[in-house]
C-alpha cells in the first residue's frame, strides 16, 4: 500500500512524465501526432496487399479488418514494451540526483500506451465502417480489454525495465522476443490454419496476446461479447506478473544509482 501512497503523492510528475511521453515519442516530427494513425494504416497496407498472395484463399473475409483489429492491439503491446524496458536507463540523469517512485516511469509507459491505443482505435471504427462492417455497442468493453492488456504489459517491463539496468543486451533480446512474439500470435494469420500442428496450435492458443486479439476482433469485428473465462485468466496472470515484477523491481531497484 506505501507504493500506492507514494505514486499518490507524486501523481503530478505521473501526469507530467505521462504527457512527456505521449509528446516525445513524435517530437521533431512534422506529421506528429498523427504518425499514431500513419503507422498502422502503412502496416496494414502492406499486409494486406502481400500477404493474400501468400496465402490464397486463407486469408478469409474482411481480412483488411481482421488486421487491423489485431495490428493495432499488438502495436500497443510492443510500443509499452520496448519504451518500458529503456525507461529506467533513458532516465538516469534524474534517477541519480532526484528520489521519486522510480515506478511512475514504467507507469507512464503504459499510461500513455493506453492513451495512444484508445486513439487509434478510432482508426478501427473508421475502417470498419468503410468496409461494412459496422459497429455495435460491444465496443463499450474495449476499455475492459485495454487494462487488462495494460495490467499484464506493466508486470513485463517492471522486470525487464529494472533487468536492463544489469543485463546490457536486454534491448536487443526483448526485440528478438516480441519479432517471435508477433508470428507466435494470430495477426495476419488464422489460427484455424494451425488446428493440425498440435503442440504448436495449443501454444498459439494459449498465448494471452492471442486471447486479448481475439476479444477486440469479437468486439470490432464479429460484434459479439468475448468469451469471458479466457480474459479472467489473463486477468489473472496479469496481476501474478505485475506482484512477482513488482517484487523484482523493488529488489533490483537499490542498485539502480551505481550501475547507471
Amino acid at each position: 500500500m506505501n507504493v500506492l501512497k507514494e505514486i499518490y503523492e507524486y501523481r503530478e510528475l505521473l501526469k507530467t512524465n505521462i504527457k512527456k511521453d505521449i509528446r516525445g515519442r513524435y517530437k521533431g516530427s512534422f506529421l506528429g501526432i498523427l504518425w499514431s494513425f500513419i503507422n498502422p494504416l502503412l502496416q496494414v497496407l502492406v499486409y494486406a496487399i502481400v500477404f493474400p498472395f501468400l496465402m490464397r484463399g486463407a486469408q478469409g473475409d474482411n481480412y483488411v479488418i481482421y488486421l487491423i483489429a489485431g495490428l493495432i492491439p499488438w502495436t500497443f503491446f510492443t510500443t509499452v514494451i520496448n519504451g518500458g524496458t529503456t525507461s529506467i536507463k533513458a532516465n538516469a540523469g534524474i534517477i541519480k540526483k532526484v528520489y521519486f517512485p522510480r515506478e511512475i516511469l514504467l507507469i507512464s509507459q503504459v499510461a500513455s500506451g493506453l492513451i495512444n491505443f484508445l486513439i487509434s482505435c478510432i482508426i478501427i471504427i473508421v475502417f470498419c465502417l468503410i468496409f461494412g462492417v459496422g459497429i455495435s455497442y460491444h465496443i463499450i468493453i474495449v476499455p475492459i480489454i485495454a487494462i487488462i492488456q495494460s495490467i499484464l504489459s506493466l508486470g513485463i517491463i517492471l522486470i525487464l525495465g529494472a533487468v536492463n539496468v544489469y543485463v546490457q543486451d536486454m534491448e536487443y533480446i526483448i526485440g528478438f522476443v516480441l519479432n517471435m512474439g508477433f508470428y507466435a500470435t494470430p495477426i495476419i494469420y488464422q489460427l484455424d490454419l494451425l488446428s493440425g500442428a498440435g503442440i504448436l496450435y495449443t501454444l498459439v492458443s494459449i498465448n494471452p496476446l492471442t486471447v486479448l486479439v481475439s476479444a477486440y476482433r469479437d468486439v470490432f469485428m464479429y460484434h459479439v461479447w468475448p468469451d469471458p473465462l479466457p480474459l479472467f485468466l489473463v486477468l489473472l496472470l496479469g496481476l501474478a506478473v505485475m506482484l512477482i515484477g513488482y517484487g523484482i523491481f523493488r529488489k533490483l531497484e537499490k542498485g539502480f544509482a551505481e550501475e547507471l
